[in-house]
């Protein structure tokens, strides 16, 4: 149960600050997103792992470091605590925020940019959180929130910058916004598929 309710409450962080920085127009919000991923995964990652993220939790489970049950249920929790906090973010900002391309952006650059980003930002998990040549360091948070930073500033003009489906379905759905939803579920899950392969392949002695 602890693990579950760790992963509801990083989320709900995560996504109350990314609702609150991009309702108020904060021009630095990806550092303010990033620093708050890298905070919680500090806070949570010797109780579930940190994974805060669907896509994160597919990457993990094909890696083969959670089983079906608790991938399942870190994912509800993690939709769950999403959706508290954009709703709490929506009533404190006093306007809710929808997670969704940009204006003009063709969806397929929106879907290849949640895809790339996603796959990087497991690809960085995987290998800093999970690997056997990287035990009990001190560095993963801070790689994992840099990841998004670096992801928020580059692409978050493209994609909008979910690379995380509970952000998508937990901002949208509070908005009533769920149109675009299916590139916020298929773009960061193919990130997350790809980058376990791709971890399996590239480090084939830690299975």
């Amino acid at each position: 149960m602890k693990t579950y309710l760790i992963e509801a409450i990083g989320t709900f962080f995560l996504v109350l600050v990314i609702g609150l920085t991009v309702a108020g127009g904060v021009a630095l919000a990806p550092v303010a997103i990033g620093s708050t991923l890298m905070v919680m995964v500090y806070m949570g990652g010797h109780i579930s792992g940190a994974h805060y993220n669907p896509a994160v939790t597919l990457g993990v489970l094909i890696r083969g470091k959670i089983g079906g049950k608790d991938a399942g249920i870190y994912m509800v929790s993690q939709v769950i605590g999403a959706v508290l906090a954009a709703a709490v973010s929506s009533w404190l900002a006093g306007s809710s925020i929808e997670v969704g391309p940009g204006e003009g952006v063709a969806v397929v650059k929106a879907l290849v940019a949640e895809i790339l980003i996603t796959f990087a930002l497991v690809s960085v998990m995987l290998n800093v959180a999970t690997s056997k040549d990287h035990p009990d360091n001190s560095f993963y948070g801070l790689a994992i929130g840099f990841t998004v930073m670096v992801g928020a500033f580059s692409v978050g003009p493209i994609s909008g910058g979910a690379f995380n489906p509970a952000v998508a379905l937990g901002h949208n759905i509070i908005n009533g916004t769920l149109g675009n939803i299916w590139i916020y579920l298929l773009g960061p899950f193919a990130g997350g598929l790809l980058a376990a392969i791709v971890f399996k392949i590239t480090n084939p002695d830690d299975q």
